[in-house]
């Protein structure tokens, strides 16, 4: 594999890295999080304006057709910024799911919402009984008319308290566990029998439990059939939060690098001392290592074939969950006492690492799934 950006992808990672910088820093963050919805309206605007709403949207529905290794690009600046926006939910999962199950009417009017910054999505997938099965799917959908009624409860809902429309998997046929009968289905989150409880997740995020009684619903797509798309978009997922690890855990090693040489004890700083100085490079090591398994997983997260899609993005998994164990662990140690305090945002990082390798699949579940497959391909 060619893991060199062409000139097009380095202009996109210049510019999105120049636009986080000058609007997040640790502080800003601060204020954004206090926000209604948990982040900045005015940034998502400034998302749109600067077109990384439009990334993975085809020409003709408005986007610029951009591919896995631009999302992964924009992701890993995001990442550095501790970012707060709902895009993984939005346009890395709800843009799968568009390209891959949606109509043609469908895609194109949804496209141009989210494109504009007019539309945000949430994916309610996540059942409280399934853990990471994601053929799990207990809620059912029942036809009524030209459309469906869901009955059922969704838990980890990413920013499903500020989404404008929820995307809902349900099953009109087979047992809980069955591949085929689930499909895919447009919810108005303000509609009768729709019931969100938004909550603060531990990384400074926000997720919601969603409960649906009868709740009005539109087929995503021409039929319920659509456990190959959700794979699909659990697999550009899991490559963009790789993405966002790889980003969160460089800038994680600037600040601790930083740290000790700003740091004095005994009369000098404490990055003069050989020991400090071999953790740190053993800290480089990990981020050399995350970051070429994350280019692995972001440029075969649309591979073809869903075994060797899936043998890719849980290898990347695996290596950026023990990545950010060793290089977050480090990290703190390394700043002792204060790196545990909430008015250092290194500790912040932590937080985001730990969560993010525990969605989609922690490092656990991805290491079974690779021996499911025989391990890496030879």
């Amino acid at each position: 594999m060619d893991f060199e950006l062409s000139e097009e992808q380095q202009l996109l990672k210049d510019m999105v890295g120049r636009f986080m910088q000058d609007r997040y820093d640790f502080e800003k963050r601060k204020k954004y999080m206090a926000e209604p919805g948990g982040f900045s309206e005015e940034i998502w605007a400034a998302y749109a304006e600067q077109g990384l709403l439009a990334v993975p949207f085809a020409e003709e529905d408005g986007g610029i057709g951009g591919g896995p290794v631009d999302l992964m690009i924009v992701m890993e600046e995001m990442g550095k910024a501790l970012a707060l926006e709902p895009y993984l939910s939005t346009v890395v999962i709800g843009g799968s799911i568009l390209r891959t199950t949606a109509t043609p009417a469908q895609r194109s009017a949804l496209a141009e919402e989210i494109i504009g910054g007019a539309c945000k999505l949430a994916f309610a997938h996540s059942e409280p009984k399934a853990r990471y099965e994601l053929a799990h799917v207990e809620t059912k959908a029942a036809k009524s008319g030209d459309g469906y009624t869901l009955d059922g409860a969704k838990t980890l809902v990413m920013y499903g308290g500020v989404a404008d429309k929820l995307i809902v998997s349900a099953r009109v046929s087979g047992a809980t566990t069955d591949e085929a009968g689930v499909g895919l289905f447009l919810v108005d989150p303000k509609a009768d029998g729709v019931a969100i409880r938004d909550y603060p997740t531990q990384d400074g995020l926000r997720a919601a439990e969603v409960t649906l009684t009868g709740a009005a619903a539109e087929l995503l797509g021409d039929t319920p059939d659509s456990m190959a798309a959700i794979r699909q978009a659990s697999d550009e997922a899991i490559a963009a939060l790789c993405a966002e690890a790889a980003g969160a855990l460089g800038k994680s090693l600037d600040l601790t690098v930083q740290y000790i040489k700003d740091r004095e004890q005994f009369g000098r700083a404490i990055g003069s001392f050989q020991g400090l100085q071999f953790q740190a490079s053993e800290m480089f090591v990990e981020l050399e290592l995350a970051r070429s398994m994350m280019m692995y997983g972001a440029m075969a997260s649309r591979d073809a074939d869903p075994v060797e899609r899936s043998r890719a993005v849980s290898a990347a998994k695996v290596q950026l969950g023990r990545s950010a164990k060793q290089l977050g662990e480090k990290s703190i140690q390394l700043h002792g006492g204060v790196g545990m305090t909430m008015e250092y945002s290194i500790g912040h990082y932590f937080k985001r690492l730990s969560i993010i390798d525990r969605t989609f699949g922690d490092t656990d579940h991805h290491l079974a799934q690779l021996d499911a497959v025989g391990g890496m391909a030879a």
